[in-house]
C-alpha cells in the first residue's frame, strides 16, 4: 500500500518501513499517521531535497536543536519551522525556555543526545523531557515533510498531528527567511 502524493517520492506508511526510520523514531511513531520515503542521503539537506524531489519549500519543515543555559542549568529543545522561515532563537524561543543564553546545539551533542543522524533529526522520538516547539505555520501547513532520524529518508505527516506530540507547544516562533 502506498501513501499520499507529494513530490516525486513513493510514500509508504512509516510503521510498514521501519528500516527507513532511526531507532528512536521507530519506537515513537506508533499510531501517528505518518508516511516515509527513501531518498538519496546526499540530498537530505532541505534545498537540495526540495529541488530534486519537487517538494515545495512551504511543505518542508526543518527541525533544529537548541541549547540554552541559565544559572548553570542546561536546557535542550527541538524547534520546528517551515523551510521558508527561520526560527527566532534569540527572541521568542529564548524567552519561552526561560534561558539567558541560547544557541544551536553542537552537532556532536545533537547527534549523541537524540540517537539520530545530523541532517535527519526530527521531533518524533526525541528525549521525553525536551520541549518540542512548533511554529504555528507548520501546524497550519497541512502535510509537511520532516526528517526521519536518518539522512536516507523523510517522513510526511500532517502538521497538525505534530502538535499532538507529548512535549509539543505551538508558538509564533518563526520569521521569514531573508
Amino acid at each position: 500500500m502506498t501513501g499520499p502524493q507529494l513530490g516525486k517520492l513513493e510514500w509508504q506508511p512509516a510503521a510498514d518501513v521501519p528500516d527507513l526510520l532511526a531507532e528512536p523514531v521507530r519506537a515513537a511513531v506508533g499510531d501517528l499517521p505518518a508516511y516515509a520515503a527513501a531518498i538519496d542521503p546526499e540530498l537530505a539537506d532541505t534545498a537540495a531535497f526540495c529541488a530534486q524531489y519537487d517538494v515545495p519549500m512551504a511543505a518542508s519543515a526543518n527541525c533544529v536543536i537548541v541549547h540554552g543555559k541559565r544559572a548553570g542549568e542546561s536546557t535542550y529543545a527541538a524547534v520546528l519551522v517551515l523551510a521558508t522561515d527561520r526560527a527566532d532563537v534569540n527572541g521568542v524561543i529564548r524567552k519561552h525556555l526561560g534561558v539567558r543564553k541560547i544557541s544551536f546545539a553542537a552537532q556532536d551533542d545533537a547527534v549523541g543526545s537524540t540517537g539520530m543522524e545530523y541532517g535527519g533529526i526530527t521531533p518524533i522520538g526525541l528525549p521525553a523531557d525536551w520541549p518540542v516547539l512548533i511554529d504555528e505555520a507548520v501546524v497550519q501547513a497541512g502535510p509537511v515533510v520532516i526528517g526521519s532520524g536518518i539522512r536516507a529518508s523523510k517522513i510526511l505527516v500532517e502538521g497538525a498531528d505534530l502538535a499532538k506530540l507529548p512535549s509539543a507547544t505551538v508558538l509564533a516562533l518563526a520569521v521569514p527567511s531573508a
